[in-house]
């Protein structure tokens, strides 16, 4: 099992003990974990997803929460503290990262516990509304129905030693917002079922956390960059008090008021999102197996004519040299998120990257998706002589703005609070595909963002959708020099 080092907080009797991510450091904050009695919370933070799982060490025990996609991670952990993992904790389906519950429950044994609304294609334990989940003497979890991100949400609340210490929330409360409620895929009238989900979370809010004590510690399964909320603040943990204060859906508004807030300004939704619920509830195969599964070709392989390649390689090596038509989505903080906006899951695609080691990494991080199965292969690409994008000439462009279609691939929400070119067309990136019919012919035409990170895939897909049109990318000039 390949290991991976992870940045890290550690919670033991409800003090929270920083962790970096060298092996070294790690095992010194475990030794100084050890002076504290009771219970243990371990939080693995996976930042390119803004993922949060954890594990809960109760003598020699070990229970797990919405574990990511490699089990090696938790597995690693656990023979770190000489523990067993005894259960897996699932909140809900996810829809934005694939979890490895399947894969630990068949190589440990642990049971993985989650809603009986949940209609999983695996062996799960029902885990709702006052179910107990025993740990050892006095530590217990308890199962809360807590609806309104998922139809089958629920959270877990660990219980030691006669109270309540600390809320395992998945993506129904989260730290200064709670869960979007349309992200699950219903057959029927989609809009009146994001209504029924809203409603559920007012009243998940009001009648299942406003009750606990203001000193319950909230371990929610997301943080700040999540597109499963839309303003999550940028923390590792809360309390039920401090979101009490600070988090807008405590404030008092009728359910009507509440349902009409949380479903306006909703980021758009990811193609990979219904795919990765469809195979959670399945349950995910082995993650070393798919892996290895994935075919190499030779460097600077020439995929057939329509294929999708998506060049991972910074913007200036594509820039410079690459694949006709290829799509140009950099590694970087977002790249598994992109990935699965721009290729849908039916799609099969090539991945190439700069060297090997780019390319094992950019494969990992598509399997955190589930994205490996639809790799047909992935190949190394370093050829100077390939395609080249076209370099804009910015005191042209500076003179004669109106003789360009501009396109902001920034979301609909950033455009209308900053329109940093009042004539461009609002097309947000995962939506360029359907939507760049609306583009006018024979004009050049300019793509940018905030960053130029979205200009830069967006300018790449643009290129092979308007084979007749000269495609610009304005990138990071964009704050320069407007």
């Amino acid at each position: 099992m390949r290991r991976r080092k992870f940045v890290s907080g550690i919670v033991k009797g409800g003090l929270l003990l920083s962790a970096a991510g060298s092996d070294a450091f790690a095992s010194t904050i475990f030794s100084k974990a050890k002076q504290y009695a009771g219970w243990e919370v371990k939080q693995f933070k996976d930042k390119g997803l803004a993922h949060f799982s954890y594990a809960v060490t109760v003598d020699d025990k070990i229970v797990l929460v919405d574990p990511g996609r490699d089990p090696g991670t938790y597995l690693d952990y656990a023979a770190h503290k000489k523990a067993r993992i005894i259960a897996v904790i699932e909140t809900h389906p996810h829809a934005d990262f694939v979890s490895a519950h399947l894969q630990l429950h068949k190589l440990t044994g642990a049971a993985v516990y989650t809603s009986g609304k949940t209609k999983t294609h695996y062996t799960s334990v029902p885990f709702d509304e006052g179910d107990i989940l025993p740990v050892s003497a006095g530590i217990s979890f308890r199962a809360m129905n807590t609806p309104g991100h998922a139809p089958d949400g629920i959270s877990a609340i660990l219980h030691a030693h006669g109270k309540d210490v600390a809320v395992f929330s998945g993506d129904s409360l989260l730290i200064g917002d709670v869960g979007r409620p349309d992200l699950r895929e219903y057959s029927g009238d989609v809009p009146a079922q994001r209504q029924v989900l809203a409603a559920q979370m007012y009243h998940t809010i009001w009648n299942k956390f406003a009750p606990f004590p203001a000193d319950v510690i909230l371990y929610p399964a997301h943080g700040a960059g999540s597109l499963c909320g839309k303003s999550i603040r940028d923390a590792d943990q809360s309390t039920i008090g401090y979101e009490k204060v600070h988090n807008y859906a405590f404030e008092k508004r009728t359910e009507k008021e509440f349902v009409s807030l949380i479903l306006s300004d909703l980021p758009e939704v990811p193609a990979y999102f219904p795919y990765d619920v469809a195979l959670n509830i399945k349950g995910a195969e082995n993650f070393d197996a798919a892996f290895a599964a994935v075919l190499f070709e030779a460097d600077n392989f020439l995929p057939a004519p329509g294929d999708i390649v998506i060049d991972a390689r910074p913007e200036e090596l594509y820039k410079k040299s690459h694949l006709k038509n290829a799509y140009n989505i950099p590694d970087g903080g977002k790249f598994e998120t992109w990935l699965g906006s721009i290729v849908h899951p039916e799609e099969g695609f090539y991945l190439t990257a700069a060297d090997k080691p780019a390319l094992l990494s950019l494969l990992g991080k598509a399997a955190k998706i589930g994205y490996e199965y639809l790799v047909k292969a992935a190949f190394v690409y370093n050829s100077t002589s390939g395609e080249q994008s076209l370099e804009l000439d910015i005191s042209d462009f500076e003179k004669n703005t109106s003789a360009y279609t501009i396109v902001d691939v920034r979301s609909a929400k950033e455009f209308a609070q900053h329109k940093i070119f009042p004539s461009a067309v609002n097309i947000p990136l995962n939506e360029l595909e359907a939507q760049y019919g609306r583009l006018p012919e024979g004009k050049p035409v300019l793509v940018h963002c905030a960053t130029g990170y979205r200009s830069a895939i967006g300018s790449s897909i643009l290129t092979r959708l308007l084979p007749n049109q000269r495609v610009y990318d304005l990138g990071t000039r964009v704050s320069s020099h407007f």
